[in-house]
């Protein structure tokens, strides 16, 4: 019976020990095949441009081709429960912006939790947004919004591209920070928001100067203020809210890449290495540059500053969410 006992334990530690050369080995050589990078949002957009951008070089520095999916929805919780549940080998990572900070308070019963269920890889890139009113608002600076804004309430009318989407975010901690409530109009989309903005059946709208600068620089609409802490090199004449009396109002569509939890050590190291490298390809800086998209710092693209950034967001973004009841 002893000697049973002795030859089992013998062959489960040689069996562990093979597994575990095995495992190691797997590790080293990854990847062996392509990798797929979801995207929570439909082809086109701001998030997948930004995926699209970084795949090639991550590819590069992997060895393999990073193939990018698009699988939109229910404001990126099909695409995150998709990626929270899919094998931990590393061929699925996933890249997202601020929704994994806003989900947990804008959906109930959330079938992920996203400190939890994913691993960090790092942050990749920043995009500023604007706080623009129509062209013929009586206001021409903050402090004569702000009186504006004071003296006609809910008559002042503040466009958004819906639900949870980082416009309204924007829109409703703007509104929360004068201590005001205006009345919000939900579009599907940036896009129409920002049509009849230009058309001047808004009065205001916080959007992404992606797609913003070139009506600033032109006179169609007015900037009241960068939601960043220092101006923006593209438009040094427009003030931030910051300096503007709204200290650290700072509001930015920060997106990072993560993969399902219980990737291997070995493997989430080798992504961030890619992500880095990708980082400083001078094509990806000159293409971000040009659509003012502000590339992290080399501190930000890592597990920890991802992780921090997040556990911090959902922190901000959490109470301004419950108090508005959105949607609104």
């Amino acid at each position: 019976m002893k000697l049973r006992k002795s030859l089992l334990a013998s062959f489960c530690a040689i069996a562990a020990s093979t597994f575990n050369a095995g495992t190691a080995a797997a590790q080293k050589d990854w990847p062996t095949k392509s990798i797929q990078m979801i995207v929570p949002f439909a082809a086109g957009g701001p998030t997948d441009s930004i995926a699209r951008l970084i795949a090639v070089p991550m590819g590069q520095a992997l060895g393999q081709t990073v193939v990018v999916e698009n699988v939109p929805g229910a404001g990126g919780t099909i695409a995150s429960t998709k990626v929270a549940r899919s094998a931990p080998d590393g061929y699925t990572i996933y890249i997202h912006h601020m929704g994994m900070a806003t989900a947990n308070a804008l959906y109930d019963k959330l079938p992920y939790d996203p400190m939890k269920d994913f691993e960090y890889i790092g942050q990749v890139a920043d995009v500023p947004m604007v706080l623009l009113g129509k062209k013929d608002l009586p206001a021409n600076n903050f402090k004569e919004l702000e009186a504006y804004i004071k003296a006609n309430g809910s008559k002042v009318t503040m466009a958004n591209a819906g639900p949870g989407a980082v416009s309204q975010l924007c829109g409703l901690l703007f509104q929360s920070r004068l201590g005001v409530k205006l009345t919000n109009i939900p579009y599907k989309g940036t896009g129409p928001a920002l049509t009849d903005l230009l058309g001047g059946q808004v009065d205001l709208l916080c959007d992404q100067t992606t797609q913003t600068i070139p009506y600033i620089k032109d006179g169609r609409v007015k900037a009241f203020g960068t939601t960043t802490l220092k101006r923006l090199p593209a438009i040094p004449n427009v003030p931030t809210l910051n300096e503007q009396g709204m200290k650290g109002f700072e509001v930015k569509v920060w997106h990072g890449i993560y993969t399902p939890k219980g990737v291997p050590q070995p493997v989430l190291d080798k992504l961030n290495a890619a992500l880095k490298k990708a980082l400083n390809s001078p094509d990806v800086k000159k293409r971000l540059d040009d659509a003012n998209i502000d590339i992290v710092s080399a501190s930000k693209a890592t597990p920890k500053g991802l992780k921090d950034h997040l556990d911090t967001e959902i922190n901000v973004w959490g109470p301004v969410i419950r108090k508005a009841n959105i949607p609104d």
